[in-house]
């Protein structure tokens, strides 16, 4: 650091604009520098900008409103000094640097995921409608001349059996479980509320390094100027480097040349590239962007050997063939990664180089480097569309390689939108862009969160895959963050799901999870306020019309308690495909639609029974409570097997075995309950044998018109749209305890 005219160090939090600071290999860069001097200078910007090469440095100004990752005149805070030595001035610190704005965008409340959003929604139904209920049978049983206390008691015990009290237990008791599944899938769960989220998803944004490819240059061939492929060129390529071999392997090696090295090279190629021997180097530099070394043949002939950006090496060449620009567009094209290779013949006598060596060359041809998509990529994506999950790439490399990738891996068609393009639309204009564009390249930390947020409103459940510091930002806004377990710490923080593998397939797993957890929260939410509906609506009915209360508040109570106890076990139930195959979503319409409709066929069947124990079996209080009890209970208890799924119950679709055992083994227990030495203590007791059969043949009846209501329900409501999320501003909220933040930064020194 250069301060008040001399050389000292302190600490990183006491850096301020203006400041002069220098910068070697190896070094966190402490803030936003403008770099006024550079020699050979290189920083990994993989945390901001994704990429896996590090960014070249020239103190030249670059043009503004240029993208993140092309700010070669500027080294950003949080990255690393890869090669080389620079010098600049502060222009930035803390959170208004590039890499603090994202700390501080992880401040903010992130948003209410789906799932909650739904669980919302939902208890406002069930209290609207046991707010009214229970006012109305609290006011009958008052204009009757019951006693105030009872009615009262009675009004209250509606209320509680109308909701379904177990729903946490079970929504947990589904999410836990859920946990250990995609444990055992690799994929680790931070907040369990986010697996229903993540089987929700319709959109998926991805970066591409590492997840659609391998994550690594790897060289693929090189090739004539003409575009042919010729091995003869290796042996210079191999020579020409700035790094050092010991034992056979290079040091300090840029990526291209370790791809290069550790690629498909011939041992015979390699064995030439050995008989060179190296006499002079001219090392690469953002200016002339190339390298040049000197080499001596056996023969004792020598040459230059340059090899560099196409660009800047064509110009170089006293000659160029017509065929080598087609070749370039060609493999720019398919995505590739190219650089140049020429040569020029010197004296024998020559034994020293510099850059204006670089000159009269004559081109050799080209070496071609690829990051591969990933082999298990195209089946991930080819899954998550079967699922209804749209991938989309959003990411800060090349556009043209990223749309190569994404035809390789057959993505839908689509747009392009580079960064550029993004920060001149407005959000309107990009939420009519989204749904037609495929790759987002050349993006920065802050558009890529833009482009969720947008996506989001447009009433889509989105997550966002990512595992460096400049996906952060987007990981926070997603409905469903993902990142990787060999992501950076602040991706890990930020995400809610973790991948122990950076496969898409994995995720895949978990998208079906969700929604098989989704799938069997919905049956209970579905059949517990459609049953307690029709039997509290019955309840109060019948309170209206009987010179006695229909059920004891305390039998209501048991009655619930045994009815939920049997319900534990729906976490463990089968799924049908086709509930695993798109996207489900909280649709309160259909929930209110389903409780109206199946609550009062219930309630049918409970007045009939009503009917049967007062004119048929002549009963009393105690045995009028006693039948019904049994009745309501078998009834909404075994109808589970007729609501968990819309093809024939036990035929088309079997449920799981420990969900068989409880219903029925619960159904038993409350049958005999009225039998037991506890009916006296309950208000029970015993029923004649022939109530069971008429029981036996009034629950067959009602679970088989039940089915058939089922199939007219789902064919003429099901089509309907779900509610509209409605996402904004105003509803953001908490979803996890801690926030990613620091109450001071870490010790990291500006050094000379």
């Amino acid at each position: 650091m250069l301060r008040d005219g001399r050389v000292q160090e302190i600490d990183v939090t006491e850096v301020v604009p203006g400041d002069v600071v220098t910068l070697r290999m190896g070094e966190v860069v402490s803030a936003d520098v403008r770099l006024f001097a550079v020699t050979g200078l290189e920083c990994d910007e993989s945390v901001l900008t994704g990429e896996s090469v590090p960014s070249k440095k020239t103190a030249r100004p670059v043009p503004s409103g240029s993208e993140l990752a092309e700010l070669s005149s500027c080294a950003l805070m949080g990255t690393v000094v890869h090669a080389g030595y620079g010098r600049g001035v502060v222009v930035a610190t803390g959170g208004a640097t590039q890499f603090g704005r994202i700390a501080l965008g992880l401040g903010k409340r992130q948003p209410e995921t789906e799932f909650q959003i739904g669980l919302r929604r939902f208890s406002l139904l069930l209290i609207r409608v046991a707010g009214v209920l229970t006012a109305l049978i609290f006011l009958v049983n008052v204009l009757l001349d019951r006693p105030v206390i009872d009615a009262l008691l009675f009004s209250l015990a509606i209320a509680v059996g109308i909701s379904p009290q177990l729903l946490p237990a079970v929504v947990s008791t589904s999410l836990a479980t859920g946990s250990r599944q995609l444990a055992r899938r690799k994929v680790l769960v931070k907040r369990l509320v986010c697996i229903e989220d993540l089987g929700d998803v319709e959109v998926l944004f991805t970066d591409k390094t590492g997840t659609l490819t391998e994550g690594r240059t790897s060289f693929m061939h090189a090739l004539t100027p003409e575009g042919e492929v010729c091995d003869g060129i290796l042996p210079m390529g191999l020579a020409c480097n700035d790094a050092t071999l010991e034992n056979g392997r290079l040091v300090h090696a840029s990526p291209l040349d370790s791809a290069l090295w550790g690629g498909p090279v011939p041992p015979a190629q390699r064995e030439a590239s050995e008989s060179y021997r190296r006499l002079a180097l001219v090392p690469f530099d953002h200016e002339r962007r190339m390298v040049s070394v000197l080499l001596e043949e056996r023969s004792n002939s020598r040459m230059v050997v340059t090899k560099g950006a196409p660009e800047s090496v064509l110009v170089r060449c006293a000659v160029v063939p017509d065929g080598a620009r087609m070749t370039l567009e060609a493999e720019f094209a398919a995505g590739h990664r190219v650089v140049a290779l020429a040569t020029r013949s010197v004296p024998t006598e020559q034994s020293t180089l510099t850059a204006d060596d670089e000159k009269d060359l004559r081109l050799q041809g080209f070496l071609v480097f690829l990051d591969p998509p990933k082999a298990s990529a195209g089946e991930a994506i080819k899954r998550l569309a079967e699922l209804g999950t749209t991938v989309k790439v959003v990411t800060g490399d090349n556009p043209a390689v990223a749309e190569r990738v994404s035809t390789e891996l057959d993505l839908p068609p689509g747009h392009t939108l580079t960064g550029t393009d993004l920060d001149a639309l407005n959000d309107e204009q990009l939420a009519d862009l989204i749904p037609a564009t495929t790759v987002f390249a050349r993006m920065g930390p802050e558009q890529k969160s833009r482009i969720v947020r947008v996506q989001r409103g447009g009433d889509v459940d989105v997550a966002f895959l990512g595992d460096g510091v400049n996906d952060a930002l987007a990981l926070h806004a997603a409905d469903v963050g993902v990142s990787v377990e060999s992501g950076t710490d602040v991706a890990k923080e930020a995400a809610d799901v973790i991948l122990l593998e950076k496969d898409l397939l994995v995720l895949a797993d978990g998208v079906v999870e969700g929604r098989r957890i989704f799938a069997n929260t919905m049956k209970y939410v579905l059949m517990g306020t459609s049953s307690n509906f029709g039997n509290m609506f019955s309840a109060a009915g019948a309170s209206a019309f009987l010179g006695f209360l229909p059920m004891l508040p305390s039998q209501i109570l048991l009655n619930n308690l045994l009815y939920d106890s049997s319900q534990l076990a729906i976490p463990t139930d089968h799924v049908d495909a086709e509930q695993l195959s798109r996207p489900s979503q909280w649709n309160i319409v259909l929930i209110r639609r389903f409780m109206l409709f199946f609550g009062p066929i219930s309630s049918m069947f409970d007045f009939m029974t009503f009917a049967v124990l007062l004119w048929v079996f002549h009963t009393g209080p105690d045995q009028f409570r006693s039948g019904w009890f049994m009745a309501s209970l078998a009834t909404q208890i075994l109808v589970v097997f007729v609501i968990r799924t819309r093809r024939i119950p036990f035929l088309q679709s079997r449920p799981s075995v420990l969900l068989s055992v409880t219903a029925f083994g619960v159904v038993t227990v409350g049958v005999a309950l009225p039998a037991t030495p506890l009916a006296p203590l309950l208000g029970f007791t015993p029923m004649p044998f022939s109530f069971l059969f008429f029981l036996s043949l009034m629950v067959i009846c009602y679970l088989l018109l039940i089915e058939v209501a089922k199939r007219w329900f789902f064919q003429t409501s099901a089509p309907r749209a779900p509610q509209k999320r409605g996402h904004h501003l105003g509803h953001r909220m908490h979803r996890r305890a801690g926030r990613f933040s620091a109450a001071k930064l870490p010790k990291i020194s500006a050094k000379q």
